[in-house]
């Protein structure tokens, strides 16, 4: 997985998706589980924290429209 600093929300998200269609399909060999769910839980925690730093700007900017 890329840097989790450098890799965009977007990217972090399809990466997901692959991973769990992999999952579903019965692609995913046994020997690779243990990475992929590794790497899923990184990218849930990659977007997990940019959707708090978006959440609170978004705040400070509302904030800043009403004062």
């Amino acid at each position: 997985m890329k840097n989790e600093q450098k890799i965009s929300y977007s990217e972090a998200k399809q990466r997901l998706q692959d991973i769990v269609t992999k999952m579903e399909s019965n692609e995913l060999n046994i020997d690779d589980l243990s990475s992929c769910v590794k790497e899923a839980t990184e990218l849930i925690e990659v977007c997990r924290k940019k959707l708090q730093e978006t959440d609170i700007e978004l705040q400070a900017i509302y904030e800043k429209m009403n004062d």
